[in-house]
């Protein structure tokens, strides 16, 4: 082989390899970007849906991905249009870092209020917990560091203008903004809401807080909620296990101890 072809073919090579090597920092560069933004707020451009529901999302250095478990009931995905979520996840692929998108998570809540309520941004009110069924129901748990700024007013906003923006951002999911208490106690019956309570035992156990909860008889389906879901979204919400009893259920097995008791 010729000198020359010999030096162009090296040259060629070694251009190749120049080239590999540029890609690959670039691809290394955009996975540890979106790695840092993890549970951060993206606004993307729906591309189209695949067979298996996953959505993909025109990001602005990437096409990301969202999969049925990450979308919320009811949402409607058309070619074109922008839709608001947060990076859940980041994996390296073979082609490329795997951008996960999601609006199901917890995360997704709190950037939209972050969104919508500039005292949370400013510091004055702080989230503590979010328990969310998408698509249904949401309670997220608030309180101000400074007395005179009211957080669940803060949040709904005059009329509910503030909570209604997120609420349509999420298809009419119905979200309880609830007062947050370090008095466990305060906590459970701000959280059960709009349910009466007249009394709480608190059962410290080795698998956590077990707590037992008594509401006026007429409360019983108030507090519990269509399927439970009110007394479940309270008790991942405060961290602790709620038993709920009416009044006379609570009467009748005091009453049983007693006959046990005596017999």
């Amino acid at each position: 082989m010729p000198p020359e072809n010999v030096g162009r073919i090296a040259a060629q090579t070694a251009k190749q390899i120049i080239v590999q090597k540029i890609k690959e920092a670039e691809k290394d560069s955009i996975y540890h970007d979106y790695l840092s933004r993890i549970n951060q707020m993206v606004i993307g451009k729906v591309q189209k849906a695949n067979k298996d529901d996953t959505i993909l999302i025109e990001l602005d250095k990437i096409e990301a991905f969202m999969q049925k478990k990450d979308q919320i009931p009811g949402d409607r995905y058309k070619t074109g249009n922008p839709i608001k979520a947060v990076i859940s996840d980041v994996k390296r692929g073979t082609r490329g870092p795997l951008v996960y998108l999601s609006r199901t998570s917890p995360e997704f809540l709190k950037r939209l209020f972050e969104n919508e309520i500039p005292e949370i941004i400013d510091g004055i009110i702080e989230i503590i917990s979010v328990a969310r069924e998408p698509g249904s129901r949401t309670k997220i748990a608030v309180i101000s560091k400074n007395e005179k700024v009211d957080p669940v007013g803060a949040c709904v906003g005059v009329k509910g203008v503030r909570i209604q923006q997120i609420v349509n951002e999420l298809k009419g999911e119905k979200i309880d903004v609830i007062r947050y208490n370090s008095d466990i106690k305060r906590f459970i019956t701000n959280a059960l809401a709009p349910s009466d309570v007249i009394s709480i035992t608190i059962k410290d156990s080795e698998t956590g807080v077990n707590t037992e909860v008594v509401v006026p008889d007429h409360h019983l389906s108030l507090a519990i909620g269509k399927e439970g879901q009110n007394v479940r979204l309270a008790a991942r919400l405060v961290g602790a296990r709620i038993d709920i009893l009416s009044e006379t259920q609570k009467r009748e097995r005091l009453e049983q101890v007693l006959d046990e008791k005596i017999d």
